[in-house]
């Protein structure tokens, strides 16, 4: 392989800044600010595009559209046409998609710590201690 050129993170779209590193092979995939959060909604059931946008009301339609593609690219994500023109588009999580909801259950119980260690340091700060 061409040193100067980035490997793929095995989806074909997305360059692995570190060749064959499993992180950010991972982070190519799931990473950024939005993709967990759309395999989060997915995760409770199959949902129409209106339906997600909905539920991330600050996501704009152009980063949801291509967040959806790239989930799509790398297998997490189904995208089912539902009826005739212009069709209606269903997507839901693959068994593929599904394996990572352990991983977001994890980091989300890790979240809610942080919020709250945030809120701690916070009051602390402003009491003086």
């Amino acid at each position: 392989m061409n040193p100067d050129k980035k490997a793929l993170s095995g989806n074909g779209s997305r360059p692995n800044p570190v060749n064959g590193c499993p992180l950010t092979a991972a982070l190519a995939a799931i990473g950024g600010k939005w993709k967990l959060i759309i395999i989060y909604w997915l995760a409770e059931s199959p949902k129409h595009f209106a339906a997600l946008k909905r539920e991330m009301s600050s996501i704009s339609q152009k980063v949801l559209t291509q967040q959806l593609r790239e989930l799509e690219s790398d297998g997490l994500v189904r995208r089912q046409p539902t009826g005739a023109v212009p069709t209606p588009v269903e997507y839901s999580l693959t068994k593929y998609g599904r394996s990572v909801l352990p991983l977001l259950e994890n980091i989300r119980l890790w979240g809610r710590g942080h919020l709250e260690r945030s809120v701690s340091r916070t009051d602390a700060a402003s009491s003086g201690l």
